[in-house]
């Protein structure tokens, strides 16, 4: 696409205005100006750094090697690595030292998490007491300091406190706990009713499992009957018929029912009326079970979804079955029955503006054209992909509030100079992702807001983009930073590969977003790698369509590389699917299979409602996300947008618009921006 030239102006949109002087049209065209980062503070000594750890993970380290790294801020890591890899023949004098020098930081954290875990191993007691600290959330960890405390006689009444604290989960608890576990029991602190509070709890996990293990110490009948309830959550059997009419049993055969109707709808719709009649089931339970019959069904669009919809009560319904009905109805064409479905909606979820554009869209169907237009203009004011979709209808600008505040130079340097904040930049240049981290959320834990805006700045300075997912919002004006939550890196790879793919720039720096928010070693569990998550076998696929040279997975993390394999495997799709940008993010994301499904069951259908019928959840909101980044990084490359509604269907020549600031009483939220790791299908 050839980019029409365009202005926009952002002045008024500071930090204390929110809204009302952004309405402006400016006249003419360029692309967005934001403030510049700081750039990474210079460090000559990581390459030795680097070399350091690596010694220190292989084998013993000569100190006298790296004398010269004595005085270096990540010295502590260095020792980490090495303390880490002879952890189990430590002696607890040299723990207790390096716990003692580095009190206060994130290595200390990191290193007393492993030294406890292999103290506990050996059964070094006093050890794990003494390096002990009650930030500790982890529970085997937590079991671990319980053992130490009983073994060395300290299991006080506190001590059985915190030990009934763990044991009160429907969960499994980590094999540390076993140990405990049994010294309470043994002591007389697993009361019957504690041991039915467990279980009671297991049985809304459905963990039939849990259940068992809670009923061992029961008496014998409690605990036949016990475990007669844990095998009804394995398998539904008709002793349930002669349980005691109790409200416990009647809540476990609930949920017993509810597992029963995700696994086997038609089952469980079969024999749920014995049992709601034998045991006296309540509307509320027979609602949970009729709620995962339908739902179970809905989210394959199976024939009797709207019937089984239609026979959940209305007390049973939250906010994710509301919004299957109303799929269920549009993957039927079934415009009245989506329209009630969204008006049967409370009031916060059917002001969203998904709901509000997809309301609107089906009055304007029906003929109601004023109620329609409300509605349009209502949803308009968000900056979101239903948002910008509303806009079009009535061919409204694009609201955006952005907030794009001037830095001085003296406050980023306080705080890249920050003791955290400098061990962090550096593990994160050496890759070490999760001591980075550490090292970051120490440092946020001490910055007030304005502090942790700059420190995303000095994160991204680095190279570290995706800060700004998880360390924005916690306040409201965060949302409007649109320049540090939508970065853009390496724009003239994606503009020269874009334009090679008769792609749009805005598209490719979008996927990139979403994929790996321009980290160029991501990696997911899939193997996927890279700026745009490439398989390695598709990235060999491609180079040889394309005639590249392949250097194999690894060359997946070189970003240009990457950059060039994912525009025309991105091209070779738009190809294969028709030029429909939104079909190919679907297959994108979900692979050939599901899109092929997807195509013959709704061929034909408006992209915003085949896209809101996507079966897969992630796809679904993979999707939307893609395309309203799309027009954020349009907004970033160029200063205005292609309109979203031609954005869908492939026209990068169509109309375009320009961005304005509603007014405060209608001033939008944030365009969404967190990066989804869930691999949900439903």
């Amino acid at each position: 696409m050839v980019p029409r030239p365009f202005i926009i102006v952002l002045a008024a949109c500071s930090v204390a205005l929110a809204a009302s002087a952004c309405a402006q049209t400016p006249a003419a065209a360029r692309a967005v100006s934001i403030p510049p980062l700081p750039k990474p503070l210079a460090d000559p000594k990581l390459d030795r750094v680097r070399t350091a750890l690596q010694a220190a993970e292989t084998g013993p380290i000569d100190a006298a090697q790296f004398s010269d790294l004595a005085q270096h801020p990540l010295y502590g890591w260095i020792e980490y690595a090495s303390l880490r890899r002879d952890i189990d023949n430590l002696s607890p004098a040299v723990a207790q030292a390096f716990l003692s020098r580095n009190q206060g930081k994130a290595v200390a954290d990191a290193f007393r998490e492993t030294w406890i875990t292999a103290a506990a191993r050996r059964q070094d007691w006093s050890s794990v007491l003494a390096a002990w600290s009650p930030s500790i959330k982890s529970t085997a960890l937590r079991c671990n300091e319980l053992d130490a405390r009983q073994a060395l006689g300290r299991a006080d009444a506190q001590w059985t406190r915190d030990a009934q604290a763990i044991w009160r989960t429907g969960k499994s608890l980590p094999d540390a706990c076993d140990a405990p576990m049994t010294a309470l029991a043994a002591q007389g602190g697993l009361t019957p009713e504690l041991r039915w509070e467990r279980i009671e709890l297991a049985a809304a996990e459905w963990q039939p499992g849990v259940m068992r293990a809670a009923a061992r110490g029961l008496p014998a009948d409690q605990a036949t009957l016990a475990n007669d309830y844990a095998a009804f959550l394995d398998t539904p059997h008709e002793r349930a018929l002669n349980w005691p009419k109790t409200e416990r049993s009647r809540e476990i055969a609930s949920q017993g029912l509810a597992k029963y109707g995700k696994t086997s709808p038609a089952g469980a719709e079969a024999i749920l009326p014995k049992y709601a009649d034998a045991l006296g089931l309540s509307e509320a339970q027979r609602g949970r079970m009729l709620y995962q019959i339908a739902l179970w069904t809905v989210a394959s669009y199976e024939p009797e979804s709207a019937r089984r919809l239609n026979a959940v009560p209305a007390s049973a319904y939250d906010e994710r079955l509301h919004e299957w009905r109303v799929r269920e109805a549009l993957s039927r064409s079934d415009w009245p029955a989506a329209l009630a479905g969204i008006q049967k909606m409370g009031a916060k979820q059917r002001s969203d503006s998904r709901w509000m554009y997809f309301e609107a869209r089906l009055n304007e169907i029906a003929g109601r054209k004023p109620e329609a237009e409300r509605l349009f203009r209502d949803a308009a004011n968000k900056p979101d992909f239903h948002g910008f979709l509303a806009a079009d209808r009535l061919d409204l600008p694009y609201a955006l509030c952005p907030w794009l505040p001037e830095t001085t130079s003296a406050a980023q340097q306080a705080i890249a100079r920050d003791p955290a904040m400098v061990r962090a930049m550096g593990l994160f240049q050496l890759d070490r992702i999760g001591w980075a981290v550490r090292e970051w959320d120490d440092a946020l834990s001490r910055f007030n807001d304005e502090q942790r805006r700059i420190a995303v700045e000095v994160a991204q300075g680095n190279g570290w983009f995706d800060r700004a997912v998880f360390s924005l919002g916690k306040n409201p004006d965060e949302s409007r930073l649109y320049g540090l939550r939508f970065p853009l890196h390496h724009e003239a790879t994606i503009r020269r590969e874009a334009a090679k793919n008769n792609l749009d720039p805005a598209w490719v720096a979008a996927e990139i977003r979403a994929e790996s928010i321009f980290y160029p070693r991501a990696r997911s569990s899939a193997n996927a790698m890279g700026l745009m998550q490439i398989l390695p076998g598709t990235g060999s696929g491609v180079a040889s369509r394309i005639g590249l040279s392949w250097g194999g997975a690894e060359s997946l993390y070189d970003p240009d590389t990457n950059i060039i394999l994912g525009t025309a495997y991105l091209g070779q799709l738009m190809d294969k699917y028709g030029g429909q940008p939104y079909q190919v993010i679907a297959g994108y994301n979900a692979g050939p299979a599901p899109l092929a499904r997807w195509q013959s069951q709704r061929p034909g259908m408006e992209p915003p409602f085949w896209i809101e019928t996507i079966s897969y959840k992630e796809t679904r909101e993979y999707v939307a996300r893609v395309l309203a980044f799309s027009v954020l990084y349009d907004w970033r490359l160029n200063g205005d947008a292609l309109r979203l509604s031609n954005r869908l269907i492939g026209r990068t020549d169509g109309a375009r618009t320009r961005f304005t600031c509603p007014t405060p009483a209608a001033a939008p939220p944030a365009a969404p921006a967190t990066q989804s790791s869930s691999r949900s299908q439903r």
